[in-house]
């Protein structure tokens, strides 16, 4: 029998990058991309490459466009880290597993290397895999931190647990990482929430400006811990603006939110300036510029925000191409999880 699992891309509504420092955020997944994992019983351990593990390529210029996309390491070492990481877990937990052997493959078309958590939907749906394969009972909770853990403890990726959390529910989910909640439990207080149908939204990309999201979190995290007070003023606000945000949702007042959106990039731009590249920033001018509202989905490299309506959508969509932007309307998921 072969196991199949899938994970979605994730983008952050509001409050990023507060997760990692006790903050609050909203985050969901969409399905108009997916990473996939097989998973079947065989004799000996495998993992099989995908077409980003290649070492084979046409000439310097195709290695230069692949390595700018997907890094230096492809995907393969995700699924060996996840399938290490899993072991620990189980371990740790007194989980007996049976003696029995896998082989794993995956396949994705998130973009990669864009705020858009690729690499943590690999991880998270090999570790669905995993657990099914060895009757492993998994909770979101322990999910999202066992994803974490992949990334941060066996790959050396900083990073904060909203992209994981909103993976593992499969769902919008707003989280409040309250530090006492966080050092207690391991894990923050998490609420699942809908969206209404009449918030327009909207995912743009640009893929030439891929970069991994170590580059903004490991300048945050010094400046955090060197205690600088426009850093933590800055923390305090992005829970602040989360919590209105959720308030908004829930009483389906959406008029707060484009503005709440623009308020959470522009104080970001006060204190990550210096991880902020022109051509990111370039992206949230243009759409604003045609009145749509805009920010980061993680930590650059894609865009989320709201328009009003279908001319200001069409207009978004020409002017973002002229800037080689790829612009789509998301489709949130709410618990299903489809296999192609």
């Amino acid at each position: 029998m072969i196991i199949k699992k899938s994970a979605y891309p994730r983008a952050a509504l509001i409050g990023n990058p507060s997760d990692g420092y006790f903050g609050k955020t909203i985050a969901f997944v969409f399905d108009n991309y997916s990473a996939q994992v097989e998973l079947y019983e065989t004799p000996q351990l495998s993992f099989l490459s995908a077409s980003r593990d290649s070492n084979e390529f046409e000439n310097l210029n195709d290695l230069d466009r692949k390595i700018s996309r997907f890094g230096y390491y492809g995907g393969i070492r995700l699924l060996k880290a996840s399938a290490r990481k899993f072991l620990t877990f189980t371990r740790q937990a007194g989980i007996s597993l049976d003696d029995k052997n896998f082989t794993i493959r995956y396949r994705s078309n998130i973009p990669n290397r864009l705020g858009l958590a690729g690499s943590s939907a690999i991880i998270t749906a090999a570790m669905r895999a995993m657990a099914e394969f060895y009757g492993v009972d998994l909770q979101p909770e322990e999910l999202a931190n066992l994803v974490l853990a992949v990334e941060r403890d066996e790959l050396s990726i900083p990073a904060g647990l909203q992209d994981r959390v909103a993976q593992a529910f499969n769902y919008p989910v707003y989280m409040d990482f309250k530090r006492e909640h966080m050092e207690k439990y391991g894990y923050g207080i998490y609420q699942k929430i809908n969206i209404p149908s009449g918030l327009n939204l909207f995912v743009g990309y640009r893929t030439d400006l891929a970069e991994g999201s170590e580059i903004l979190h490991s300048r945050l995290k010094d400046d955090y811990s060197a205690g600088v007070p426009e850093v933590l003023a800055a923390m305090s606000e992005w829970a602040d603006l989360t919590s209105r945000m959720k308030t908004a949702l829930e009483n389906h007042d959406l008029s707060p939110v484009p503005t709440l959106i623009n308020r959470n990039f522009d104080l970001r731009s006060q204190v990550c300036s210096g991880s902020i590249s022109i051509k990111n920033r370039r992206m949230v001018e243009i759409a604003r510029s045609v009145g749509a509202s805009a920010k980061f989905t993680g930590s650059g490299g894609a865009i989320v925000g709201t328009y009003e309506n279908d001319e200001m959508y069409d207009d978004l969509c020409r002017e973002l191409k002229k800037y080689d932007v790829t612009v789509i309307k998301p489709h949130i998921v709410y618990g299903e999880e489809r296999h192609e």
